[in-house]
């Protein structure tokens, strides 16, 4: 968690600080900032990844990232080149609520750093593509009831969080290269050193004239997917997160008969649900031992 914090407060200053910094100090390191962040974040991000791996990620919750990371890519494809329309969207909002906050932040990163290579947007704009991405996902994994919420109310949740993190996104993403578009009319332009408060009426004014036809057709395509496919993708998210992750190991018993040659299993933690690798609860005490004799 400590690496994730650490991550998301670089990111808030490299999207903020133009609206925060001296007219003086903007002229003289502005035009090297992007390029600073785009150095600085993606080790932050890979710190973040080993961090999460050791507690509790082994190589078949890598792979799965992997495999969610490969699909996001694929559906990114789909909506190149048209206004605003990101399938994307709609599996990292599904994706965060079964995976949680910590492994959806992740893969939100991850698969805008792999389909940014696939469709060739690979810039200084990436890495806070990343976070954007990344605090996308992770907000679903923060979304209340995750181990009670089910069936269609889970559904319309995600459906409405996904509409607005979608607009969320686009606002964000809009902070990070407005500051440094020139020829804008004076009324929606950055102007370095001005008052916070009206920079960010410009800015908002920047949005709703530039911006919406991009962010409300890629918020409508993600409720509606999430409504139309939620239900059966959750269901096998959930099924793989229980088979991949995080599985029991077998063991050996010598003390019972038998015990040498017959393997016995234990059963790990699932840090995404907190779920065991057989679905149940953690220390509910409900043993997945099926016959008394291979009991403790």
């Amino acid at each position: 968690m400590t690496a994730l914090l650490l991550v998301s407060a670089v990111g808030v200053a490299g999207f903020g600080w133009p609206l925060m910094a001296s007219e003086s100090f903007g002229a003289a390191y502005g035009a090297h900032a992007p390029w600073l962040f785009a150095l600085i974040l993606p080790l932050l991000l890979a710190v973040l990844l080993a961090a999460i791996t050791e507690h509790g990620a082994g190589a078949k919750a890598v792979a799965m990232l992997g495999v969610l990371a490969a699909a996001g890519s694929a559906l990114r494809l789909l909506g190149a080149g048209t206004a605003g329309l990101q399938p994307m969207f709609f599996l990292m909002v599904l994706a965060g609520r079964v995976l949680g906050p910590a492994f959806g932040f992740v893969l939100g990163a991850v698969t805008m750093f792999a389909s940014a290579l696939v469709t060739g947007g690979v810039g200084p704009w990436l890495p806070f593509q990343m976070l954007a991405l990344g605090w996308f996902t992770l907000g679903a994994g923060l979304l209340p009831a995750a181990d009670r919420l089910r069936g269609g109310g889970e559904v319309l949740v995600l459906a409405g969080y996904g509409a607005l993190a979608s607009l969320f996104y686009g606002l964000v993403m809009n902070l990070q290269g407005w500051p440094w578009i020139a020829g804008m009319a004076s009324g929606i332009s950055f102007v370095p050193g001005d008052p916070l408060v009206e920079n960010l009426h410009r800015y908002l004014t920047y949005v709703l004239a530039t911006s919406l036809g991009w962010d409300v057709p890629r918020a409508v395509l993600t409720a509606v997917l999430v409504l139309v496919a939620g239900g059966p993708v959750l269901r096998a998210l959930r099924r793989a997160t229980r088979r991949a992750a995080f599985g029991a190991p077998a063991r050996f018993d010598p003390s019972e008969p038998g015990g040498a040659d017959r393997p016995r299993r234990t059963a790990r933690t699932n840090p995404a649900d907190g779920s065991n690798g057989s679905g149940k609860p953690a220390g509910s005490g409900v043993s997945d031992c099926p016959s008394p004799g291979c009991g403790p």
